[in-house]
C-alpha cells in the first residue's frame, strides 16, 4: 500500500501542508514525467525530489555541484532517519566502494554525487546493479553555458541518463532566466515534461537599494535599527575582515568567513553564527550554500554583485521563517562604472588565455601529454607573482579553461591525509623498540586501516587522536617523524586550492578555445550586468517586480514594502494620517513594546500597507527598534 505524500511530509518534516507548487511538482515526478522546478531560494526545492523518492521503491541519485551542499543534505536526511550518502573528490577508494555496494544492496535511499563521478569506471561498474528510480539534478542552471554559473561537468549528466532509460529526471534551481530554463530542458533531453515556476515575490522581505557615502555607517545604522541575526556580503576576503573588525569596535557581535580560512576555523565560525553566539557574519559568497537558517533578519550587500542570479540567491537567505526581514544593497557611484567595465576583465582574449595556460604548465612543470585527472596544489597568488601576471587576467583565463573543459579549479577541495607503510614488518618491530613513544601511533595505523601495507590509504588524524588518546598536534608530528625515518610515506591533509587537468594536457598550440562560445557567453554576461544595473538605478519599478520579471515571472504584483513601493506610498499618506498611525503605534506599544504581527492582523490590507510605511520610516529615523521576534519599541 502506497503511503500518501502528505503523510511522508508530516512524518519526516513535521509540516502540515505543502508550500506552493510542491505538491504539483511531486505528483509530476510520481507520474514519471521529466520535471523542471524553478523555485526561489528557501522555496523547498529538495523536498520536491526527496518525497517522491521516498514514495517509490528503489533509490534516487542526486547530482550536486558542491561538497558542502551534499554534506548538509546528507546530514539533514540522517537526522530524519533516512538512509543517504555522498561521494565526492578526496574520499578513500574503499569508502567509495563500500557506499556503491550499499546502493547495490538497496541499503541507501539517496546517493549524492558530483557530476564528475558519474563517468568513472568504478561508478559505471556498480550502476547496473542499482535499483535507480529517480535522478535529481540540483542547481540545474549549472548545465547551461548561457547561465551565470556554467559547469562543463554537468554536460556529462546526459550520458549518465542514457544508462538509465525510462528513469525520470527532476531538475531544480532557484535562478534560471527563461533562456536558461529552455537550455536545461534541451541539455537534459527532457521528453513529455512539465515546467513549474514559483512566484519570486517574497512578501515578508523588504528589498532596498541605497547610494551611500559611507558603507560602514549605513551598515551600523541598519544593524542598530533591525535587531536579530544578519549577513553582510563583501566581494573580497580582505574586506570581510575589515568590516567585521569595524562592527566589533562598535560593540556588535561579528565574525568573518571566506574560502581562505582553514576548514576547521570556517566550521567553528559557521556553527557559532548558526547557534546565535555570533550575530553578524561578514563573508564572501563562499558562505551560505546549503545553510538554511530561518531567522536571518537582514542581508546586507556591502558591494554590488555582478548579476541578479547571485544577488537574489544571497538576499533570499533573509526571512525564511516568513517574518518581516530586510535585503539591502549598498553602492557608490564608481560601482556602476566598474560593473559596466567588468566584461573586458572577465573575458580576456584567446591569446591572453593561451599565455596564462603556458605559464600554468611551466609553473606545474607538467610535460605535454600527461597529467590527466591528477589534483595538484595550486596557489594563485604565488603563480601570478612568479610569472608577473595580472591577477584578474590569470583568474578569468583559468575560468575560461574550466568552461572549455580543460581543467577543474577549486578553492575548497579538501583532500584527506594519506599514508602507506614503506618499511617491512621486521623493520617496524626494530623501530618500535628504538622509538617506544611512536609505537601507539604505529599500532593505531595498523589496526585502523587494513591494507595500509599494500596501498596508499586515506587516513584521519582526528580518528587517530581518539584511538591513540593523545593531542592532534602529537599525531601529526608523529606521522611526520615516521615519514622522515622512512617507516611510511605520509601526505598531510590538503586544504590548499586544487587544480586538475581533465585530460592529458595538450601543447599550447593545440589548445582549442571555441571563439563563438566565448562571444556568446560574453554577450550573455553583458545582459546580466545590464539587468543588475537596471535593478540598482531604476527607482520607478518595484524591486521584487524587477527580479520576478527577470526570471520570467510576469504575473508578479508590486510587493508594497520595498523602498520603491514605500516611496510611492509615501505620497499617498497625508501628514495627518501619518501622525494618526504614529500616535496609534506609540499608545499601543506603551513602555513594553508591541508585537507588530498582532497589530497588523487586525488591519485591512490598505491600512496594513500604510502602517508598514510608517514603521519603516520610524525605523530609518531610529525612532523605533524592531527585535528579531518582531517586537517594536519606541526609543
Amino acid at each position: 500500500m502506497e503511503v500518501p505524500i502528505i503523510t511522508i511530509l508530516q512524518n519526516n518534516w513535521g509540516y502540515s501542508s505543502f508550500r506552493p507548487l510542491q505538491k504539483e511538482i511531486i505528483e509530476s515526478v510520481l507520474e514519471g514525467k521529466d520535471t523542471l522546478a524553478l523555485l526561489p531560494t528557501g522555496g523547498g526545492k529538495s523536498i520536491c525530489y526527496q518525497i517522491p523518492a521516498l514514495a517509490k521503491e528503489g533509490m534516487c541519485i542526486v547530482v550536486s555541484p558542491l561538497i558542502a551542499l551534499m554534506k548538509d543534505q546528507v546530514e539533514s536526511l540522517h537526522r530524519k532517519n533516512i538512509t543517504a550518502a555522498a561521494i565526492y573528490t578526496g574520499m578513500p577508494f574503499k569508502q567509495v566502494k563500500d557506499i556503491l555496494q550499499m546502493c547495490v544492496n538497496e541499503q541507501l535511499k539517496f546517493l549524492y554525487v558530483s557530476p564528475e563521478r558519474l563517468e568513472t569506471n568504478l561508478f559505471q561498474e556498480y550502476l547496473p546493479g542499482m535499483h535507480v528510480q529517480l535522478i535529481a539534478v540540483d542547481e540545474a542552471h549549472c548545465i547551461s553555458q548561457w547561465g551565470y554559473d556554467f559547469r562543463p561537468s554537468y554536460l556529462k549528466i546526459i550520458n549518465f541518463r542514457k544508462e538509465l532509460p525510462g528513469v525520470p529526471i527532476i531538475a531544480v534551481t532557484a535562478s534560471a532566466t527563461p533562456m536558461v530554463q529552455d537550455d536545461i530542458c534541451k541539455q537534459l533531453q527532457f521528453r513529455n515534461h512539465h515546467i513549474y515556476k514559483g512566484s519570486f515575490l517574497r512578501p515578508n522581505v523588504s528589498f532596498s537599494v541605497f547610494k551611500v557615502d559611507s558603507r560602514i555607517n549605513k551598515i551600523l545604522q541598519i544593524l542598530r535599527n533591525v535587531q536579530g541575526c544578519a549577513i553582510v556580503y563583501c566581494k573580497s576576503r580582505k574586506m570581510t575582515q575589515e568590516v567585521a573588525q569595524l562592527l566589533q569596535l562598535h560593540h556588535i557581535s561579528a565574525d568573518y568567513y571566506h574560502a581562505g580560512l582553514h576548514n576547521d576555523e570556517r566550521s567553528k565560525r559557521q556553527e557559532a553564527w548558526l547557534q546565535n553566539q555570533t550575530r553578524v557574519m561578514v563573508c564572501t559568497n563562499a558562505f551560505g550554500m546549503g545553510i538554511d537558517k530561518p531567522d536571518v533578519r537582514v542581508v546586507i550587500h556591502h558591494d554590488m554583485p555582478d548579476c541578479l542570479e547571485n544577488y537574489y540567491q544571497e538576499a533570499g537567505r533573509a526571512g525564511r521563517d516568513e517574518k518581516k526581514s530586510y535585503a539591502v544593497l549598498l553602492y557608490e557611484e564608481n560601482d556602476l562604472r566598474d560593473l559596466n567595465n567588468l566584461s573586458a576583465i572577465r573575458f580576456p582574449s584567446i591569446e591572453e588565455v593561451k599565455n596564462v595556460y603556458q605559464c600554468l604548465v611551466n609553473y606545474l612543470q607538467l610535460p605535454s601529454g600527461s597529467g590527466e585527472m591528477q589534483w595538484v596544489d595550486f596557489d594563485l597568488n604565488d603563480f601570478v607573482k612568479n610569472f608577473k601576471l595580472n591577477i584578474h587576467t590569470a583568474m578569468y583565463a583559468l575560468k575560461t579553461l574550466e568552461q572549455e573543459g580543460w581543467i577543474s579549479y577549486a578553492e575548497q577541495i579538501f583532500l584527506p591525509a594519506r599514508a602507506v607503510f614503506t618499511a617491512s614488518k621486521e623493520q617496524i618491530a626494530v623501530f618500535e623498540q628504538e622509538h617506544p613513544q611512536l609505537e601507539p601511533l604505529i599500532k593505531g595505523l595498523l589496526r585502523s586501516y587494513g591494507g595500509i601495507f599494500d596501498m596508499e590509504s586515506f587516513i584521519s588524524e582526528k580518528q587517530l587522536v581518539t584511538f591513540v588518546k593523545t593531542e592532534l598536534d602529537t599525531i601529526k608530528n608523529g606521522l611526520l617523524q615516521l615519514h622522515q625515518h622512512g617507516i611510511l610515506q605520509y601526505s598531510p591533509q590538503k586544504e590548499k586550492p586544487q587544480l586538475q587537468f581533465l585530460e592529458n594536457r595538450p601543447a599550447t598550440g593545440d589548445l582549442f578555445i571555441n571563439p563563438q562560445n566565448r562571444l556568446n557567453r560574453k554577450a550573455q554576461f553583458e545582459l546580466r550586468v545590464k539587468a543588475m544595473l537596471n535593478y540598482v538605478t531604476d527607482e520607478s519599478i518595484c524591486r521584487s517586480k524587477v527580479i520576478g520579471n527577470y526570471f520570467g515571472d510576469e504575473d508578479i504584483d508590486d510587493c508594497g514594502i520595498c523602498d520603491v513601493c514605500l516611496k510611492k506610498k509615501g505620497n499617498e499618506i497625508s501628514p495627518a494620517e501619518f501622525e494618526r498611525i504614529h500616535t496609534f503605534l506609540k499608545e499601543t506599544a506603551g513602555s513594553g513594546g508591541i508585537i507588530i504581527k498582532d497589530v497588523l492582523s487586525k488591519l485591512g490590507s490598505k491600512q496594513r500597507e500604510k502602517c508598514w510605511k510608517v514603521i519603516d520610516h520610524l525605523v530609518a529615523e531610529e525612532k523605533i527598534i524592531m527585535s528579531k521576534d518582531g517586537l517594536l519599541r519606541f526609543t
